[in-house]
């Protein structure tokens, strides 16, 4: 079996993560930060360390400002719900997933004002100039996909950051497709929020999360409750990140994630975005050489940045059929459709038939891309 999702959700897992989260339910499974007892103080102590490893990870200055969450969704929606309120005003990509989307048209019914900027259909960048000539005296955040889940393309974040700084704006970043597998600098990049899922590209489980809440940033809270801390208090604690984490975390989650960091700090970031940008290069160059075949996204200025995701269509098929016949008769698995991303299928014009992704994680072999590139060969000559 050879598993082509990770866009989705990596998988497998080292094999670290899963020890570690093993262990901790044996052994550190109380409800950290609900006792004094050394079980609870256990959890509480290995949250934490995961906290400080996603802090160092993306160079926030207090590790506090790192928030859990269920996952990037839950990221963003306590991002915007907390930030923006009737009459700001928003300018955003027109590349996002449903996470960022659905939020935005919720709140626009509230009485937000929105500005999608189009990529160009090929390189599939907006350039930072704009952003500043969409700038209006009501505008109160950038928000901007990292990395489309559908071409995978990097945005020039640092670019876009600057302007925002430059105009007194908060800057959020949806780094669902990044966050694991290119370098990011929530200092350099003038970042005030960053989302990110903790089970794709930083390795861990299903149902992790976070969400960096910058110094410039007060976001109103989405959801209140107990957190441990300030018990005798009846409203919310304002501390971070308390103030932000309500409820039981899920720390056998979290625990996972903090061994998935350690595998990407052990391996090497730049080591394993090589690997990501030679398997997508191997992808590209074999499928652009098919007959038949149509590949989307991947042109454009040369060199350019981007995720290992590839999406393309077979003549005569629709990527429906092309993700069963290679599921069933060649078992291997690849996602199809709108990849919950209808806006950058419009963009590029596969909206609404969609396409099939490609997306190689850390542990596909040149082996695994050839077998892939074999099968679809086959099934474009057909």
């Amino acid at each position: 079996m050879i598993y082509l999702d990770n866009g989705a959700t990596s998988w497998p897992k080292p094999e670290s993560v899963y020890q570690t989260m093993d262990a901790f339910l044996r052994e550190k499974g109380g409800n950290p930060g609900r006792g004094s007892h050394s079980v609870a103080a256990a959890a509480k102590e290995t949250i934490e360390e995961t906290r400080m490893l996603v802090a160092r990870f993306i160079n926030a200055p207090e590790m506090k400002r790192v928030i859990f969450t269920l996952n990037c969704t839950d990221a963003l929606n306590m991002g915007l719900k907390g930030l923006l309120r009737p009459g700001d005003h928003v300018i955003s990509s027109s590349i996002g997933h449903n996470s960022l989307i659905r939020p935005l048209k919720k709140l626009e019914r509230q009485g937000i004002k929105t500005t999608y900027l189009h990529q160009a259909v090929g390189y599939g960048c907006i350039s930072a100039k704009e952003i500043e000539e969409s700038i209006t005296g009501s505008t109160k955040l950038v928000l901007v996909t990292h990395a489309s889940n559908v071409t995978g393309i990097i945005q020039p974040i640092e670019e876009y950051g600057a302007v925002a700084r430059k105009h007194g704006l908060i800057f959020m970043v949806d780094a669902a497709q990044t966050v694991g597998k290119y370098p990011i600098d929530v200092v350099a990049g003038n970042i005030d929020l960053l989302a990110c899922s903790g089970h794709k590209g930083l390795f861990g489980p299903p149902g992790t999360g976070v969400l960096y809440v910058g110094d410039r940033c007060d976001l109103e809270t989405v959801r209140e409750g107990g957190t441990g801390s300030y018990s005798e208090q009846e409203e919310q604690p304002v501390v971070l990140p308390d103030r932000y984490e309500s409820g039981t975390l899920n720390s056998v989650g979290i625990s996972g994630l903090g061994a998935g960091i350690k595998y990407v700090l052990a391996e090497g970031l730049e080591k394993i975005h090589t690997h990501g940008q030679g398997l997508r290069a191997r992808i590209i160059e074999s499928l652009s050489q098919m007959p038949g075949i149509k590949l989307y996204g991947t042109e454009g200025r040369e060199g350019a940045k981007a995720v290992p995701v590839v999406s393309f269509n077979v003549e005569g098929y629709d990527a429906g059929e092309v993700g069963t016949i290679l599921d069933q008769v060649f078992d291997i698995k690849v996602r199809t459709g709108l990849h919950c991303a209808p806006a950058a299928h419009k963009v590029i014009g596969t909206y609404p038939k969609g396409t099939v992704r490609l997306s190689a994680g850390y542990f596909n072999t040149e082996e695994d891309i050839d077998q892939v590139l074999a099968a679809i060969k086959k099934i474009a000559a057909n």
